[in-house]
C-alpha cells in the first residue's frame, strides 16, 4: 500500500465525484422503476418486483468477480481506475434505454424491454462501482483520512441523491406519460455520465496501490473473506440498512400519491430523506472522529429508526408531521452512509496488514454485491406488501385504491424499515474495530 496518509482537496473532490454516478444509478430505479411499471405499463406488484429484483440479484454474483478482476489487474494507471470508463460509459447508455421502450402493444414484450436493458446496466455498474468503492483502501493508510474522503464522497452523494431523486418525478409529471420516463432516463444517463468523466479526470493524480492480489481462485478468497468476523458483522449491518432505505425509496411515490394524495408530495419527500445529509454529512464525520465510527453508526441508526416509526402515522397524521419524521430519517440516513464506508477501507486495511495480501477487491465486491442485494430486495420487498394489501395496477392515473392497499403502503414504507434497522443494530454492536487497531 502507498504511504500517503493525507490527500489533496482536488482528489478528495475528484473521486467523490464517482458518486454522481452511482447516486444516479442507486437512486432512481429504485424511486422510479416501481410505479413506471405498475402504473404506466400495468405490469403487476409481484411481476414488477421481480423485474426490478432480477438485475441486482445478478450484481449479487457478479459484484465479487469484477472484485477479483480487479485485484489482479496490471493496467499502468493503477488496478481500479480504467475501469471506471471502460464500465461507466456502457451504464449510461443502458440507464436511458431502461425508459425508451417504443411503445409496443404487448405488455409482455414492455417488460422484457426494461428487464433486458435494467440487466445490462446493472452489469455495467458492478465494474464501474466495484473498482470505484475498492479505491480509498488503496490512496491512504490512514485512519482518519479514509473518513475525510468518505466525507467527500458521502456529501456528492447525497447531493445527487436529492438532485436525481427530486428532478426525476419533476421531469416525468413536467412531460406525463412515457414520453416524461424517456425524458427522465436520458436526463438522468446524462448525469451519470458527467460523475464516471469527473471521477477518472479527478482521480488522474490519485496515489495508487499495488499490493499482490491473494493467491488461489475466487472462492478461496471468497471463502477467506467470509471467515472474517469483523467484515461479516459490518456487512450484515450496513445490506440489512439497505434493504429498509430501499423498502422506504420504492415507497415513496406511492405514499405521496395513495397516502397523502398532494401535489409534489413525492419531490418534497425525497428532498426531506436526503436534503438533511447536504449540511449534516460533515458533522456526523466530526462526530465520528470524536466518539468513534461505531458509536456514530449507532447513533446515525437510530435516529433513522425513530423517524420511520414516526413515519408510520402517515395516514392520520398531518402531512407536515410525515414530512418532519422524513426527514428525521433523512439525518440518520446522512451517517449511516458516511460511517459503514469509511470502516469498510479499514477492515480490508486490517486484513492486508495481517495476512501480507491485497483483497480488498474482493472484500468491496462482496460488500457492492450485499449493498446491492439489499436495494434490490427492498422494492422487491415493497412490491410484496403492495400485493398482500390488494393494490391495484393499471395504466391510468385514476384507479382508486382500497384501504387495505393504502395500509400497506403505509406500512412498507415505515414499520418495515424501522424493524430492519432495529435488526441491524444487534449485529453492529458486535463490532469490535476500533483506531488503535487499525493504526497499529
Amino acid at each position: 500500500m502507498t504511504e500517503t496518509t493525507s490527500l489533496p482537496r482536488r482528489v478528495r473532490v475528484g473521486y467523490g465525484l464517482g458518486s454522481v454516478a452511482t447516486g444516479a444509478f442507486g437512486t432512481v430505479p429504485g424511486l422510479m422503476l416501481l410505479p413506471y411499471l405498475t402504473d404506466t405499463l400495468g405490469v403487476t406488484a409481484l411481476v414488477a418486483g421481480l423485474v426490478v429484483l432480477l438485475p441486482k440479484a445478478w450484481d449479487v454474483v457478479l459484484n465479487p468477480i469484477a472484485g477479483r478482476i480487479s485485484d489482479r489487474s496490471d493496467h499502468p494507471l493503477g488496478p481500479r481506475r480504467p475501469f471506471l470508463l471502460r464500465a461507466g460509459l456502457p451504464l449510461a447508455l443502458a440507464f436511458a434505454l431502461i425508459f425508451a421502450s417504443p411503445g409496443f402493444s404487448n405488455t409482455v414484450v414492455e417488460t422484457a424491454w426494461v428487464l433486458v436493458f435494467f440487466l445490462a446496466a446493472a452489469t455495467a455498474y458492478a465494474f464501474f462501482q466495484v473498482p470505484y468503492v475498492a479505491m480509498p483502501a488503496e490512496m491512504t493508510t490512514s485512519y482518519l483520512e479514509r473518513t475525510r474522503l468518505m466525507t467527500w464522497r458521502v456529501a456528492i452523494l447525497a447531493s445527487t441523491i436529492l438532485v436525481a431523486g427530486a428532478s426525476a418525478p419533476a421531469i416525468r409529471d413536467a412531460v406525463g406519460g412515457r414520453d416524461g420516463y424517456r425524458l427522465m432516463g436520458v436526463v438522468m444517463a446524462v448525469l451519470i455520465l458527467a460523475g464516471v468523466i469527473g471521477a477518472y479526470r479527478g482521480t488522474r493524480r490519485a496515489p495508487v496501490g499495488r499490493a499482490t492480489p491473494g493467491p488461489g481462485t475466487l472462492r478461496d478468497q471468497l471463502r477467506i473473506v467470509a471467515e472474517q468476523r469483523q467484515f461479516r458483522l459490518l456487512l450484515t449491518t450496513f445490506v440489512l440498512q439497505a434493504l429498509a432505505t430501499g423498502a422506504m425509496l420504492a415507497g415513496v411515490d406511492y405514499l405521496a400519491g395513495d397516502v397523502l394524495e398532494r401535489s409534489g408530495a413525492a419531490t418534497i419527500l425525497f428532498v426531506c430523506f436526503v436534503g438533511p445529509a447536504l449540511v449534516l454529512t460533515p458533522l456526523w464525520a466530526q462526530l465520528g472522529s470524536r466518539i468513534g465510527k461505531k458509536r456514530g453508526y449507532v447513533l446515525s441508526s437510530s435516529v433513522l429508526l425513530v423517524g420511520a416509526v414516526i413515519a408510520s402515522t402517515a395516514q392520520v397524521a398531518p402531512a407536515p408531521v410525515v414530512f418532519a419524521a422524513v426527514g428525521l430519517v433523512g439525518v440518520g440516513y446522512a451517517g449511516c452512509q458516511v460511517f459503514p464506508l469509511a470502516m469498510l477501507p479499514d477492515v480490508a486495511a486490517v486484513d492486508a496488514r495481517t495476512s501480507g495480501t491485497s483483497r480488498v477487491g474482493v472484500f468491496t465486491g462482496v460488500w457492492t454485491a450485499g449493498e446491492t442485494l439489499g436495494l434490490a430486495v427492498g422494492p422487491g420487498l415493497f412490491a410484496v406488501v403492495l400485493a398482500v394489501g390488494s393494490y391495484r395496477s393499471g395504466t391510468t392515473g385514476d384507479i382508486v385504491q382500497p384501504d387495505s392497499a393504502l395500509t400497506a403502503i403505509t406500512l412498507g414504507f415505515s414499520v418495515v424499515p424501522a424493524a430492519l434497522v432495529l435488526l441491524s443494530l444487534w449485529w453492529l454492536g458486535r463490532y469490535s474495530l476500533d483506531a488503535q487497531e487499525v493504526d497499529r
